[in-house]
């Protein structure tokens, strides 16, 4: 089904082309536009970008007045009686963020108890030990020890005989952050000597989640606003009313400034392009790819600064997902789009394959160098030094991701239509058909990950091993980390080259230097960029075709999903490939992938389509990534993104910090959208 877009996303469209200007031009066929609704246009225009400004302060404003502290609950909430006074004397265990109060109380005469934990998420990892009890003096006088375990993931407890090294009973439980328990051990007589092991709430945890919750709701109550302020500015009677409350002068000298910054004469249309529309306005460039730039950056800038110390918003350990490990594959995704986007519409303004594969090239070796010289985490460890700079890193591997792929692109580009639309008698699956030679090099590309991870034998460690190593597997074979991979970037780059300190030193404690965007990895980075060209094929051969667009989205869609329930069998830890960032697995690459056709499924019809949503806030961002994730990384420990906090074991007052210190990102990168300044290398 073709068509001509609603008028909305069509005035967008001509104000994107023309600039600002072009809504003074647009008029209805048979009528001209009055110039005093075009005045009013433009100051609900010029009201509604600094309303999203202000809304924007106002939530990173309100979200810290909730969450503030002043009376932590986390520690001056009122403990509950104890059971015995004898137990207050034993609790000097100093708690910390995500850690709960666990008492065990030794009733056994005789017996010595040694009590063993591990988590639930640790696939089959050993027991670690957590503390001794000693055995009860007299009977009704327990033994008490206290010990402090986690809370982010339900707690497996094993408790034995000291002596025999017997198991004497087995807990499971989820505990609570900043929770006080105890588990009692005794005899229990049903005939037969046996021993119980009871769990007691002495005092009930915080809601540590409750932070989480607030923020949300300010969010919500913010997108919630900006669209009934968005709704009224589309009111005749609203607009009208604002236009008569402003001082005429200042709305001429506002629309004046705003009209008369340096632009361009189209001489073919007569129509004027301010400059920053000349700088970064391409005719393939789509809003809902900004967008989803924008949505995938701010979700790293936010894990970056630390997600409030919550689990969910740092990557997982080894295999499974958290919402930290979409957020660079999706910034890979969407920049193979935006290559394809981009290469295509500068051969055809003229541009020579032999130039453009020189600033391929240029653009690059920036990245790897930004990556390697400035943001560099080992800085952290003093003046930076050749002995320990670390090699891998995400600019580095975008670097890489970007050549690899804008070659083998540029290598078999062909001309394309001015208006980027394909025939229809030869449209049918030719975003595919087109590409196959490159298609036929990712495949060798996949083969080769496929044939190192899985048969490049490894000393010490068996062939084709995907865990952790360390305390897992359990701990057969804890130098193992990463299987191939680790042992490449071990081989070629030096342990004090790596990161020193993997997501898996968490859980399964392990001990090698690991590499999440080491070498074999990004191969696998590259397929993900790969397909991402494939996302802007469909929407440069099918423009203007939202049926065609949409349908092929949808099939994408659900290809890589079925090819990851494939690879997994729906387990986290069970299938052929588990999905794993660490690895950057196939399976990984496939499901976030299909995540992303998902989420421009959504988009495009939204924003380039209907135009019910500008893209705002996350538009801004994606207008200027580069800018923002160095800077972001740069200024990370200075004021106004960091601050000294009260209670450093607090969720919320992480949580207030991060939302403040992202949402800071977001205004800069709209002011510099409105100062026409754009970071591009």
């Amino acid at each position: 089904m073709t068509g001509a877009r609603p008028p909305t996303a069509e005035k967008r469209r001509a104000e994107e082309r023309g600039g600002p200007g072009a809504a003074f031009q647009e008029a209805a066929p048979g009528r001209e536009r009055r110039p005093e609704r075009a005045a009013g246009d433009m100051r609900g225009m010029l009201g509604a970008g600094w309303g999203l400004a202000a809304l924007l302060l106002a939530a990173s404003m309100l979200s810290a007045a909730l969450l503030a502290p002043g009376g932590s609950p986390e520690r001056d909430g009122e403990a509950e009686p104890q059971r015995d006074l004898d137990l207050d004397k034993k609790r000097h265990v100093e708690l910390k963020m995500d850690q709960a109060l666990l008492l065990i109380q030794n009733e056994l005469l005789g017996t010595n108890l040694t009590i063993y934990w591990k988590s639930e998420r640790c696939y089959r990892c050993l027991f670690q030990f957590l503390v001794n009890v000693s055995q009860s003096g007299k009977p009704g006088k327990p033994s008490v020890a206290a010990a402090s375990v986690g809370t982010q993931h339900r707690s497996i407890l094993q408790i034995n005989d000291t002596l025999e090294e017997k198991e004497v009973c087995r807990l499971e439980y989820q505990f609570g952050e900043f929770g006080n328990y105890s588990v009692l051990v005794k005899h229990t007589y049903n005939g037969v000597n046996e021993f119980a092991c009871d769990l007691l709430v002495n005092k009930n945890p915080v809601d540590s989640d409750l932070p989480v919750s607030i923020a949300f709701l300010v969010g919500l109550a913010l997108i919630i606003a900006i669209s009934f302020f968005r709704f009224l500015l589309s009111l005749d009677d609203f607009s009208n009313w604002i236009s008569k409350a402003i001082n005429s002068r200042e709305t001429d000298r506002l629309i004046n400034s705003e009209l008369g910054s340096p632009s361009r004469a189209d001489p073919l249309s007569g129509d004027t392009q301010p400059e920053m529309w000349h700088q970064v306005a391409s005719p393939h460039r789509l809003r809902c790819v900004d967008t989803f730039r924008g949505i995938a950056l701010i979700l790293m800038v936010f894990v970056n600064y630390g997600g409030g110390k919550y689990w969910y918003f740092k990557h997982a350990s080894w295999n499974g997902l958290t919402v930290a490990d979409l957020v660079f594959p999706w910034f890979v995704f969407i920049m193979g789009s935006s290559i394809f986007l981009s290469m295509t519409s500068t051969l055809q303004r003229g541009c020579s394959k032999f130039r453009l594969l020189g600033k391929i090239a240029w653009r690059s070796l920036l990245l790897i160098c930004i990556g390697i010289f400035i943001v560099n985490p080992n800085y952290c460890l003093g003046p930076l030094s050749w002995d320990k700079v670390r090699i891998p890193g995400v600019l580095q591997r975008l670097g890489v991701t970007y050549f690899v792929v804008a070659v083998l692109e540029l290598l078999f580009a062909k001309p394309m239509p001015e208006n980027g639309a394909l025939e229809r008698s030869c449209s049918f699956l030719r975003d595919i058909t087109t590409s196959w030679p490159q298609w036929l090099l990712i495949l060798m590309l996949e083969s080769i990950w496929l044939g190192l991870t899985f048969l490049l034998p490894v000393p010490g460690c068996p062939t084709g091993y995907l865990g952790p190593g360390g305390i897992g597997d359990l701990g057969k074979y804890p130098n193992c980390t990463g299987g191939a991979a680790g042992y490449i970037d071990r081989l070629l780059l030096g342990d004090d080259h790596l990161y020193q300190h993997p997501s898996s030193m968490v859980l399964y404690h392990t001990k090698v230097a690991y590499d999440p965007e080491g070498i074999l990895g990004t191969i696998n980075s590259i397929v993900m960029a790969f397909l991402g060209v494939q996302a802007g094929k469909i929407l440069l051969y099918y423009k203007d075709q939202t049926k065609d667009i949409l349908i092929r989205f949808i099939a994408w869609c659900c290809i890589l999903g079925l090819i990851s329930v494939a690879l997994t069998k729906v387990s986290e830890n069970e299938g052929f490939i588990p999905i794993n960032k660490n690895l950057w697995s196939i399976s990984y690459v496939t499901t976030l992938s299909s995540f992303a056709f998902f989420i421009l499924l959504v988009l495009y019809p939204v924003i380039d389509v209907k135009g019910l949503w500008t893209g705002a806030p996350f538009f801004y961002p994606g207008m200027n990534s580069i800018l923002v994730y160095v800077g972001h990384e740069v200024f990370e420990n200075y004021f106004p993104f960091q601050w000294k906090l009260e209670d450093n074991q607090s969720h919320k007052e992480h949580l207030t910090q991060n939302i403040v210190a992202t949402a800071l990102w977001v205004l800069i990168a709209y002011i510099l959208y409105k100062k026409k300044i754009f970071w591009k290398i």
